[in-house]
């Protein structure tokens, strides 16, 4: 086992406990198990296609999905998307009021987390989803991690990355709580769930992901034929 910068371990578990010590806000083992137990699931299948994170906030999630990767020798090009400027405004939909920038972590604040496990800075696209996503998404998604609060960011983020799903690709998509399906998740982001209903349809091909904590989060597979 290698050893980083810091006289840390490189390995997952090492990772896994630092993240869920240091970044604990955004973070819980739920998170770490789906994402990495869907990675593990497209590099096995050879699902091509390019890895996209839509919200990054101060790296936690790209940091674990940079380093799941690395586990399985796996190198599919990492794409990372962020205002940087926090969210946007929040909407009805969203049955919340956030105010315009709530949330904001900087791109220097993203390279410190991957610099504390020696990991290179993935291609970041800095801007709102609306101005970045139709002109600098890859053209084939294998996995797409989307984390972006609000109705408006979840709905122009499936607009867009479910047509460049490939076959068998996957979105697990945080926020998703439907407590019908799994009553221990907390309601936080109602918009999630909400711009995945419109956008799908009714029943809704939204898998939901029953984990320990209260946290919420959904899984769609785009189907193979």
């Amino acid at each position: 086992m290698t050893m980083n910068g810091t006289g840390r371990p490189d390995g997952l578990t090492e990772i896994s406990s630092w993240l869920l010590r240091e970044h604990g806000e955004t973070v819980d083992a739920d998170r770490l198990r789906y994402v990495r137990r869907e990675l593990e699931r497209i590099v096995r299948e050879r699902v091509p296609g390019a890895v996209v994170e839509l919200g990054c906030f101060r790296g936690a999630m790209t940091l674990w999905i940079r380093s799941v990767l690395d586990a399985l020798g796996a190198h599919p090009a990492l794409h990372v998307y962020d205002s940087f400027r926090g969210l946007p405004d929040s909407t009805e939909e969203d049955e919340i009021v956030l105010p315009t920038g709530a949330m904001t972590a900087s791109q220097d604040e993203l390279l410190t987390t991957l610099t504390a496990w020696r990991k290179p800075s993935p291609q970041l696209h800095p801007g709102w989803f609306e101005d970045t996503l139709p002109t600098e998404l890859p053209g084939e998604i294998a996995f797409a991690y989307l984390d972006g609060d609000l109705y408006s960011s979840t709905m122009v983020s499936l607009a867009e990355c479910v047509p460049r799903l490939a076959p068998g690709g996957a979105i697990i998509l945080d926020d998703y709580a439907d407590p019908q399906a799994n009553p221990r998740a907390v309601v936080k982001m109602a918009g999630v769930k909400l711009a995945c209903d419109e956008y799908f349809g009714l029943p809704s091909p939204v898998e939901v992901l029953v984990g320990e904590g209260d946290l919420a989060y959904g899984r769609y597979v785009r189907p193979v034929s």
